[in-house]
């Protein structure tokens, strides 16, 4: 029998869980209806994203700030789209040990404000704010924007936007330490004979394509030229190109691969689904 979300999120252990509730239905295609790029997933890929959701839905516990409840379908909604990443990543026990280093995930109603302290070149302390639609720490808290989440998915809005998947993708590349724009990739990744050449390779592949995204926004905003379809917020550093990448990879993959040809044979491949950008 299904119980509320805030009534069996597992407080144990990792290991000591029992079998999670099931999905509704009527829960389940909702969600699958208010995301459109979902729908675009093979009946298979929907069944393990399904288990993705339950296990993901038990360990990790959801928190409303400034007076925000969280229902059954908040939470669900950021667990699908969280767990779209890793449906090709073994068993649902397996694929969720990307996400072991946080629990937390604390969703606003509307952007969060944060406080931010920089240094510049001259030593000086500059203290501003900063709008955000969702903020991955390392080893620590996911947070979101709900009124951002409500946006996502939905090719037509822009270049591929997902703040879930978004901040989702920086945790997936946080996990060999720090966000640089290079998830941890195995031996035998894409032929490589070792994760060492491996992400030699795919940093000079992302490296590239990165260079010419900056070249083609600057002679945008200087000259005037076609803007880039992705995200500008992409040309920020290496770790937001490839977190923007990720989301329009999901969300919008035929623009994502006429415009960035070069990158969805490596999301492909990070992802375990060849040839997906052709769909």
């Amino acid at each position: 029998m299904w119980k509320k979300i805030s009534d069996w999120l597992c407080h144990s252990l990792p290991g000591r869980l029992g079998a999670p509730p099931e999905i509704p239905v009527t829960l389940w295609q909702s969600t699958l209806q208010q995301h459109a790029f979902l729908q675009q997933l093979a009946p298979q890929e929907l069944l393990q994203l399904r288990a993705l959701c339950a296990h993901f839905l038990q360990r990790k516990q959801f928190s409303g700030a400034n007076g925000l409840e969280i229902t059954d379908a908040m939470a669900l909604a950021v667990a699908a789209q969280a767990c779209v990443l890793l449906i090709h990543w073994g068993t649902p026990q397996q694929a969720l040990r990307w996400y072991d280093d946080f629990v937390g995930i604390i969703i606003y109603p509307s952007d969060v404000i944060a406080r931010r302290t920089a240094i510049d070149a001259a030593g000086v302390v500059h203290h501003y704010s900063e709008a955000l639609m969702g903020e991955a720490m390392e080893r620590g808290p996911v947070t979101l924007s709900w009124a951002a989440i409500q946006l996502g998915g939905h090719p037509h809005l822009g270049a591929g936007s997902n703040v879930v998947i978004h901040e989702f993708a920086h945790k997936l590349d946080m996990a060999n330490g720090g966000a640089d724009g290079c998830p941890p990739l195995p031996a035998g990744f894409m032929g490589c004979t070792s994760s060492a050449q491996a992400q030699r390779m795919w940093s000079s592949t992302w490296l590239a394509a990165y260079e010419t995204f900056c070249e083609a926004l600057t002679n945008h905003q200087r000259f005037g030229q076609p803007a880039p379809w992705l995200d500008a917020y992409g040309a920020t550093d290496p770790a937001e190109f490839f977190a923007v990448a990720c989301e329009a990879y999901w969300v919008a993959p035929a623009q994502f691969a006429q415009a960035l040809p070069t990158l969805p044979p490596l999301l492909d491949a990070l992802f375990q689904r060849p040839g997906a950008h052709q769909i």
